[in-house]
């Protein structure tokens, strides 16, 4: 029983082995190994450097920043790997965010609810907000036959335009000099997980990753969504309806996107400020963890913890080695490179494999 065990977990087809010859894996190894480059460069240590990443933010210190930080991303991420799981890329991610801000500082500020309804309230309307403006992108490829590639990422100005001038004049604060919003009322706020700066929020993006995870692997639409990413014709002759797929996908990747917006404002600091939910770009370190994992769901989550970990430990090592937290930003981008290159040498291999190939295996 124990050999057949071993077997299975360190087998030719084991999860082991296919994690091992990862091309996400492989990337940040190799990244991993160009940063220690750029760290002996600069005459820093690289060891001690790396290991103020992972005190600075998976230590008793850098843990809830770790946490907060990575819930907007693994939000992200999560938002915009559902359409690319079916070949679609959603570039309006900071549209949808602030959208979905905007919405839920303003269902927060004027809904006359209790508390506990004006935050649910503004957590529903800020994923409204974000589903309808994904949604009309959508819809801009379906009838306009504009790619969604290009209408989703204009739409992001006008979004984050109109955002930023009603935070600074209907709804802006009255005696402040920042373009925000007043503070949102007493209770219209997420409960917060101690004296940390990590909120209920985390545990919603969380419930997100994991509704995703089990339609992904459990459900019929989830098959949809693989196979239409793996070959849209043999989807749509299976039957698949690519343009509704594209309006779902998009309502969905807008709607988790505006959750995240909401979220934000019912955190610290209570109200919208215009800038501050896309200042730290987020929206394309999210993007990235969805690139890395190929849009699978689990390797989504993990990518996107794993940057979130290096965007709060670049701080530490800042401070231990005097190194630029820069240099963490560098590595999302060396792994990016790596993945892509070897995706490529991957295609090309399989490519002259099948024209080496004799007929009859074809």
């Amino acid at each position: 029983m124990a050999v057949e065990s071993l077997s299975r977990l360190y087998g030719e087809h084991s999860p082991v082995r296919r994690a091992l010859r990862s091309s996400a894996l492989h990337s940040v190894v190799a990244a991993v190994a160009v940063g220690a480059l750029f760290l002996v460069g600069t005459g820093a240590e690289p060891v001690g450097a790396y290991g103020s990443v992972l005190s600075g933010s998976l230590g008793p210190d850098g843990i809830g920043s770790t946490l907060t930080t990575g819930t907007s991303i693994l939000g992200l991420a999560v938002a915009l790997a559902v359409p690319m799981r079916a070949g679609l890329l959603n570039l309006g991610g900071d549209g949808q965010l602030v959208l979905g801000g905007i919405a839920a500082a303003a269902t927060g500020l004027y809904v006359p609810l209790p508390a506990p309804l004006a935050v649910a309230a503004a957590l529903l309307a800020g994923m409204l907000a974000g589903a309808l403006y994904a949604a009309f992108a959508a819809v801009c490829q379906n009838r306009f036959g504009v790619p969604l590639l290009v209408s989703s990422l204009l739409l992001s100005y006008p979004a984050m335009s109109f955002a930023s001038y009603l935070a600074r004049f209907p709804l802006k604060e009255e005696g402040s000099s920042l373009p925000q919003t007043r503070r949102l009322p007493a209770g219209v706020e997420l409960p917060a997980f101690g004296s940390s700066t990590v909120t209920v929020g985390l545990v919603l993006v969380v419930l997100a990753a994991g509704v995703f995870v089990f339609a992904d692997a459990r459900t019929a639409t989830g098959y949809e969504i693989r196979m239409t990413g793996l070959n849209p014709r043999f989807a749509a002759y299976a039957g698949v309806d690519a343009p509704r797929l594209t309006l779902r996908l998009m309502a969905v990747s807008g709607a988790v996107a505006g959750l995240v917006g909401a979220i934000g404002v019912l955190s610290f600091p209570y109200r919208f400020i215009d800038g501050s939910l896309t200042a730290a770009g987020h929206t394309w370190t999210g993007l990235t963890a969805a690139l890395l994992a190929s849009a699978a769901p689990l390797g989504t989550a993990l990518a996107a913890l794993f940057f979130a970990a290096l965007d709060v430990g670049g701080l530490a090592m800042e401070r231990a080695t005097e190194v630029p937290r820069e240099l963490t930003q560098v590595l999302q981008a060396v792994v990016i490179v790596f993945l892509a290159a070897r995706l490529r040498f991957t295609w090309r291999r399989a490519e002259k494999a099948a024209l080496k190939a004799p007929e009859g295996d074809l």
